[in-house]
């Protein structure tokens, strides 16, 4: 398997992806791919390729922290998908990886995601609210919001993650 940054010839397969990795949800998650690439040109879009195949894919956008000095530029990891049948194969934790790896090298100080913390913590994941982070909706249960504290974050960075306008336009926030 190989990861990489996705390139135009992935698209439709990155779509499809999201698609089947989300179920009945994943017509919409798969539109929030597109609306996040149209509205965050500087989007992070990783696949994992096995056989020639795209398996897997990972987004992370720019989204800001609210805290009391300033508005702070922060990372959200939004969606991480694989395809139902290379699911449980470290695909996706080796998404994860790379795209914690990249955003830390783009220097981003914070990483944050909405998700289950018994698989994200084994990541490096943390709950936000622990470090001083409200989360930007009370739809999304306490324990799913999480955090990645990367290299350039300061501890004066605290405060609210505010998404992006693309997050509620697609209603990709928080239980539904």
């Amino acid at each position: 398997m190989q990861i990489r940054r996705e390139e135009p010839g992935d698209h439709e397969a990155v779509l499809e992806i999201n698609r089947r990795a989300f179920g009945d949800h994943g017509a919409v998650v798969a539109a929030l791919v597109d609306g996040l690439r149209r509205d965050d040109p500087e989007a992070l879009s990783l696949v994992a390729v096995d056989d020639d195949r795209v398996t897997g894919h990972v987004m992370c956008t720019r989204s800001l922290l609210d805290a009391p000095p300033r508005l702070v530029d922060v990372q959200v990891l939004s969606p991480l998908a694989v395809l139902p049948g290379h699911q449980r194969q470290g695909i996706g934790s080796a998404l994860v990886r790379a795209a914690i790896e990249a955003v830390a090298a783009r220097g981003a100080p914070l990483l944050f995601l909405e998700g289950d913390p018994a698989y994200y913590s084994r990541l490096g994941f943390t709950p936000g609210d622990g470090h001083g982070f409200r989360k930007p909706s009370l739809r999304i249960p306490d324990a799913a919001f999480q955090v990645v504290r990367l290299p350039a974050y300061e501890p004066w960075m605290t405060g609210t993650l505010v998404y992006s306008a693309t997050f509620w336009e697609y209603d990709c926030v928080g239980l539904r």
